[in-house]
């Protein structure tokens, strides 16, 4: 990347020098973790979550920063009173968002740019519009929960990463713009809003797949998780809404948008309000084939089929909101039936593990409640003999799902085995007794529930116990690489630790027993 000046940055990102305008140094990278400093570096000091970067001001320049953007008065009277260039940020992390964008010289301006978020199906709609697009002929990059495709590269975002920290954003934009793509389809979390992570990017489509319960240890309450989830709205003309899900529906509908598309697994009632509206005239299940109607406020119906190899309801819900996107920038039905034919499954959602057993196997995502609940109503109508569930709730995050998803799991399993999951600086025996609380308040408790801390052995535990016709389904991992306990991330992956299991071999891949409880 060519170096910029101080000022034609500053001016790129809205932001106001405190220092006199002759304090022009050029810029060779913007960071805003003083590990990363580079001599000629910009260095972006705000409050974070842990930490507080105007403590690491010193240290930046000592490495070489030339410039600071931050948001205390006083670090900004101390630079001052030093002769170093510097800015104020009311948010530094908006400002940091806005500088990289700057940076890379908006990349997503030259991408039309489709941002998905909602609780629950996100990874899966992301893949389904991807590859729609990419059927129609378009040059399409993708950042997902799971990796990001640029041209022919998949990259790696890291560990517990759904939308990246916004200089791996804007990289990754850039990346994608110089590689000749014309479009790129974002998952984009209630985190990466709320943080200003995707700020500075210019979205075209806003899609949501649904919003439940999650995430309340940083928004504080669902109607600020909401907010959160709408700034995406905001920051986009286009808006795909999903009619079925009420706590979502109403709130982003009355948000100003040049067009609007519904998508529903019910057909509209009169005076409908959409620009179009998508809606299942016919759904087969045991034959992956669904006929969908898009209908136009005007009264024109254009009709379609898809063929899908994705099981459940709820990717009945995903389907109809990839369709709704690509509706909204025009492809034609024959694209959008093949983009959804080519998704045979996502790492991790709703993944069969077959190694020969005379049982089902799945590994999934589930690690919220609604998830959870879709996923257990979804296998138990494939499921001829017992239901056995693996799962358990990460530490230090959202307390409240503990209680909701002990109760779901009692209420619809027949075997549940409360395992660890992130526990953190958690004490495990803390998470069950919340999950726990739920059991006692199922109506009615249908499942017997165990407690294996260790994983490996809870995996193992359900596979032994298995007979001909169950299902098994370990829940909350998905395709996730790792284990956190304490503060170290430890390598796990719950689709080899099914392998493991279903051959009888007791999964060895995350810590040391001993490290664990």
């Amino acid at each position: 990347m060519s170096a910029k000046t101080w000022l034609d940055l500053l001016r790129a990102a809205n932001l106001v020098p405190c220092t006199p305008p002759g304090a022009n140094p050029t810029i060779h990278a913007v960071v805003n973790d003083s590990r990363k400093v580079t001599p000629g570096a910009l260095f972006v000091a705000y409050r974070g979550v842990e930490r507080d970067g105007h403590r690491y001001i010193a240290d930046a320049l000592q490495r070489g920063a030339v410039a600071i953007v931050a948001e205390d008065e006083a670090a900004l009277t101390a630079l001052r009173a030093q002769g170093v260039p510097c800015a104020h940020a009311p948010h530094g992390r908006q400002a940091f968002a806005w500088l990289c964008s700057a940076w890379h010289g908006f990349p997503s301006q030259r991408l039309t740019v489709i941002g998905v978020t909602g609780t629950d199906g996100k990874t899966t709609t992301t893949n389904l519009i991807f590859n729609i697009l990419r059927a129609a002929g378009f040059r399409v990059g993708m950042i997902s929960t799971v990796n990001a495709v640029i041209g022919e590269q998949v990259l790696d975002t890291g560990l517990h990463t759904t939308t990246p920290d916004a200089d791996a954003m804007q990289h990754y934009l850039a990346q994608m713009r110089d590689a000749g793509m014309t479009h790129a389809v974002l998952e984009v979390t209630s985190h990466g809003l709320a943080q200003h992570r995707v700020d500075g990017t210019n979205f075209k489509v806003a899609v949501v797949t649904n919003i439940t319960h999650d995430h309340l240890d940083l928004h504080g309450s669902r109607e600020a998780y909401r907010a959160a989830k709408a700034r995406l709205f905001e920051m986009a003309p286009v808006h795909v809404l999903n009619v079925d899900d009420d706590f979502s529906f109403s709130y982003l509908a009355a948000l100003p948008a040049e067009q609007r598309i519904f998508y529903s697994r019910e057909q509209p009632p009169q005076g409908q309000r959409a620009d179009w509206w998508l809606y299942p005239l016919r759904v087969d299940h045991a034959q992956g084939h669904i006929e969908v109607m898009a209908l136009q406020r005007s009264g024109a119906r254009v009709p379609f089929a898809v063929r899908t190899s994705l099981i459940g309801d709820y990717n009945v819900s995903n389907i109809l909101a990839a369709a709704s996107a690509a509706w909204a920038l025009g492809v034609p039905t024959e694209a959008i039936a093949a983009g959804v034919a080519a998704v045979h499954g996502i790492p991790g959602r709703m993944e069969r593990i077959d190694e020969g057993q005379d049982y089902l196997a799945i590994v999934d995502f589930a690690h919220t409640p609604n998830a959870l609940e879709q996923c257990l109503r979804t296998l138990r109508p494939l499921t001829a003999g017992r239901l056995i569930v693996v799962f358990g709730c990460a530490g230090e995050r959202d307390v409240q799902k503990r209680f909701l998803m002990g109760r779901i799991a009692a209420e619809l399993a027949d075997v549940a085995i409360f395992t660890a999951e992130d526990p953190r600086r958690e004490p495990i025996a803390a998470i069950f007794a919340e999950m726990q609380r739920g059991v006692a308040a199922a109506t009615p408790k249908r499942a017997e529930v165990l407690e294996i801390a260790d994983r490996g052995a809870a995996i193992l535990a359900a596979c032994q116990m298995a007979r001909a016709g169950d299902t098994v389904v370990a829940c909350g991992k998905g395709h996730e690489q790792s284990l956190c306990f304490g503060t170290t991330e430890y390598a796990w992956d719950d689709r080899k630790a099914m392998r493991l299991a279903i051959r009888g071999v007791k999964p060895e891949l995350g810590p040391p027993v001993g490290t664990m409880f």
